[in-house]
């Protein structure tokens, strides 16, 4: 979809998500090693209780689920920023799901404009784990 033809409040829900506990300790051990993540009794003497998910595994699996929407197709030119708050720990077989809207639309030349979109990601309960915001060059039609 070209720059110009979105709109802001324009929204899509991505397919879950499911946390597999062996892929989850195969990231952790490969991007985020510590003991909360890989580390089973360690993580029964926090506050968690248990393992919990690296917050990047958990954003990149929703986020993975969103570009297979492919909200812009080839319009995409590139990512230009990303950011990623944690609201509340995910889980070994926590099921997660997004919901992608627009929130800004800035032109920035005759060619492209940026295109700001909040995923917020929920687990099977409803309970907003993330939130992220990103920000993407998308192509304005050549009308």
């Amino acid at each position: 979809m070209h720059f110009d033809e979105l709109k802001i409040g324009m929204m899509v829900e991505t397919a879950h998500a499911r946390i597999e506990k062996e892929k989850m300790i195969a990231f952790a051990l490969d991007y985020d090693n510590i003991p909360l993540h890989t580390d089973e009794e360690y993580a029964k003497s926090t506050p968690f209780g248990k393992l919990i998910a690296p917050g990047m595994m958990s954003f990149l699996s929703v986020w993975a689920k969103y570009l297979e929407v492919d909200f812009f197709g080839e319009e995409l030119l590139a990512g230009k920023s990303s950011k990623i708050e944690w609201m509340k720990p995910v889980y070994a077989d926590d099921v997660l799901c997004g919901k992608a809207t627009v929130t800004n639309l800035i032109k920035r030349n005759e060619r492209n404009g940026i295109v700001e979109v909040s995923i917020d990601v929920y687990n099977q309960n409803g309970e907003l784990v993330l939130k992220n915001v990103t920000e993407a060059v998308v192509k304005i039609s050549n009308q």
